[in-house]
């Protein structure tokens, strides 16, 4: 099956027509790129306008004509894309044998749209496509034997390669140490799946939502979405946005890395604003920007905390005030991508909206369960609010042969299956003895994050098991490690024991197991002191001369990783990081308490930064139990066994939205209605239907009414 993956085009009905006749082509394995790659050259970024990378037929490149025009130079387009693309791959020796290239490429103009073939043209040494059986017969001539370079291949042309060049660990020399174990993971990461591409590359024209797990990619999706965006044009205005702060370094890093790759030079910063939510006189924002371009009034925390009484809200009141103050807005940006939109309330979102210019390219990726606040995504017809006209300004819905407008990521790439079942069973509370602490409303969003239904049925009041599988939590995350090495849950007597095994165990990451000081996180589970909380670890580790920060306390708030610095953290500025080996001391704070739902929400997002290992620390008899916890969740081999709620066992629990668009609610609606009519009518009637129904169909609603 090709997965056809559409990037913007200037030549949109050719694209089009070459990508539904590879939709139709079942017996092809590989990617059909529209619009991509972007290959660096000396004078910039040089587009190629679709490109099959597959395991039968090796690397075609489709010269696209749009319209009739035939006095082109094909001749000199087909030699220029071929040497422009066989320049880029010859780079990677992992692609050559001596001095061959390994890869069988091809080139080809495709032009649909022409009756003839030109007469000046030696169709055999610079072949011309017109009709579907042209492109049947071509593709047939077209063979790759030797195929073992083909996920390196594709690596190459999704520009991943840059994230792994940048620390080879070249310095590992044990077998089996932890950082050659990392070294291997790392290695295995280098290739996007099919539905990162399509959130890469497949440019809306409107609004685009990307729901994900944490470790699915969303960061890095955003960060190749803005170089993919910034070498197609230009001259767009661009901004990124999200609420941790550390997270601006790690997006200026990815985006510089990703557009060197694409068009061989630097971005142009002027049109690339990476920019934070709120902002202040001191540092730009979103929102202090509207301000400030508007001449309205600016609130800052403390003055917004005055004048809102809730807690956690004053952003939100800042920008609902900014909105309502304002008549005549400007338009300003071309696109604006939205990082962490789960810890945004809809007037941000509606802020960020209204400064867009025509056609609104507004781009916001999430994850629900690592809102570490009250605030519920919304659907997009409630989120973007409705028109003079009353109808929703926004409505989402994937279309065939169109670029998808909600992409769902998931596959986790971060945590392995161990790692995410537990944060999830601890998330939800599914082993919890006194029950569930939160839910999500729709029971299918369970399947949409990855999980199987091994047992039972996920419906109300029923038994159901859940587990993950090889496709969404790949295996190579977890066999690298025994069980008890990926995962460990420990309980001391005190606070001391605590912090003696944390700075010991450091200690011996460092110095024995070839990990890098940026490799280790230790997270603390109470954001109110942290500060304090952390200090004695940090001294004993001073007084064995290994360095500490406390991000953003000993850093600049944009900085959340330093070279020879192991870092601690409080839960917000942990965010949107990762790290391979993670310690989260004082895990006894999230077992029970006021605002549970917030406490284990802490621990999910804490327990999910880890790229491979993680220890959940903490004492007392609260560790213990949750520990306890725990080894419900390790007993039963990670799977997620538990009876779905009732409607009204969910109203007295915290419900995770699926945040369903208005078309799949009517669409739901219908389904109940419809059930209802037919329930309705009268016994004879509804006899004589049943009757009618095949033998298949009796069976299924036999089945569904016990």
């Amino acid at each position: 099956m090709v997965n056809v993956i559409r990037g913007t085009s200037d030549k949109p009905v050719s694209s089009k027509k070459l990508g539904e006749y590879f939709e139709a082509r079942n017996d092809i394995e590989g990617t059909l790129y529209l619009g991509y790659p972007i290959i660096g050259t000396a004078q910039g970024g040089y587009q190629i306008d679709a490109l099959l990378v597959s395991k039968q037929h090796g690397v075609i490149i489709f010269h696209i004509v749009e319209g009739t025009h035939t006095d082109l130079n094909l001749e000199d387009i087909q030699d220029e894309n071929i040497t422009k693309l066989e320049s880029k791959l010859l780079q990677h020796k992992e692609l050559l044998k001596r001095r061959k290239l390994m890869v069988e490429m091809s080139v080809v103009t495709y032009a649909p749209a022409w009756y003839q073939y030109p007469e000046d043209i030696d169709i055999k040494e610079y072949p011309i496509l017109i009709t579907k059986e042209d492109l049947d017969n071509f593709i047939e001539l077209c063979s790759w034997e030797h195929n073992q370079c083909f996920e390196k291949v594709n690596s190459v042309i999704q520009a991943i390669t840059t994230i792994s060049k940048k620390n080879p660990r070249s310095y590992v020399k044990k077998e089996d140490s932890r950082g050659a174990k990392l070294k291997k993971i790392e290695e295995s990461i280098a290739n996007l799946d099919a539905t990162q591409n399509a959130a890469v590359l497949e440019t809306v024209e409107g609004v685009q939502r990307i729901r994900g797990l944490a470790g699915s990619g969303k960061t890095i999706v955003l960060a190749l979405k803005v170089a993919y965006l910034h070498a197609k044009h230009p001259d767009w205005n661009i901004a990124v946005t999200f609420n941790t702060r550390s997270l601006k370094g790690q997006f200026k890093k990815l985006i510089n890395n990703f557009a060197i790759e694409q068009t061989n030079e630097e971005p142009d910063w002027e049109k690339i604003n990476i920019i934070h939510a709120w902002g202040s006189p001191k540092i730009e924002g979103i929102y202090y920007n509207f301000c400030k371009i508007h001449n309205i009034e600016y609130l800052d925390f403390s003055k917004a905390s005055l004048l809102t009484f809730e807690d956690g809200k004053e952003f939100d009141y800042a920008c609902e005030k900014a909105l309502h103050n304002t008549q005549n807005i400007q338009q300003y940006y071309d696109v604006i991508l939205v990082d962490e939109a789960q810890d945004f309330s809809q007037y941000f979102l509606r802020l960020c909206y209204e400064i867009l210019k025509d056609p609104k390219r507004l781009v916001y990726a999430y994850d629900e369960l690592q809102s570490l606040s009250d605030k519920m995504m919304q659907s997009p017809e409630l989120l973007f609010g409705n028109n003079e006209y009353g109808e929703p300004k926004v409505r989402l819905e994937n279309l065939a042969g169109e670029p998808k407008q909600d992409v769902v990521l998931n596959t986790c790439y971060r945590n392995s299956r161990p790692i995410l079942a537990s944060a999830h069973a601890l998330g939800f509370g599914i082993y919890r003895d006194q029950g569930l602490v939160q839910m999500f409303d729709e029971s299918q969003l369970w399947l949409d994050i990855g999980y199987d239904i091994d047992e039972g049925e996920l419906k109300e009041g029923k038994f159901v098991k859940l587990i993950r599988t090889n496709e969404t939590s790949p295996k190579f995350l977890e066999k690298h490690s025994d069980i008890d090495d990926l995962i460990l849950f420990k309980t001391f007597n005190n606070n001391q024991e605590q912090i003696e095994w944390l700075v010991k165990k450091i200690e011996n990451n460092l110095k024995n197991d070839e990990l890098r000081y940026d490799d280790i996180m230790v997270i603390h589970t109470n954001p109110k002191d942290t500060k304090t909380a952390v200090g004695k670890a940090r001294e004993l580790l001073f007084e064995r001369k290994i360095n500490s920060n406390l991000a953003g306390v000993t850093t600049t708030p944009d900085v959340f990783f330093e070279d020879n610095a192991i870092v601690f953290t409080g839960i917000y500025r942990a965010k949107g990081n990762e790290a391979a080996m993670i310690y989260v001391i004082n895990g006894q704070e999230c077992f029970q308490g006021s605002e549970l739902d917030k406490k284990r929400n802490i621990l999910f997002t804490a327990m999910t930064r880890s790229k491979a290992w993680i220890r959940v620390l903490g004492y007392g008899s609260n560790m213990k139990k949750l520990e306890e916890e725990f080894n419900k969740i390790k007993a039963n081999n990670f799977s997620l066994n538990f009876t779905y709620p009732t409607e009204e066992e969910r109203r007295k629990m915290k419900l995770v939205n699926r945040d369903m668009s208005q078309a799949e609610r009517k669409k739901k609606e219908k389904k109940r209605k419809d059930l209802r009519k037919v329930i309705d009518i009268d016994d004879e009637e509804l006899k004589e239907l049943v009757a009618e129904l095949s033998e298949e169909y009796k069976e299924k609603l036999k089945k569904s009414l016990e």
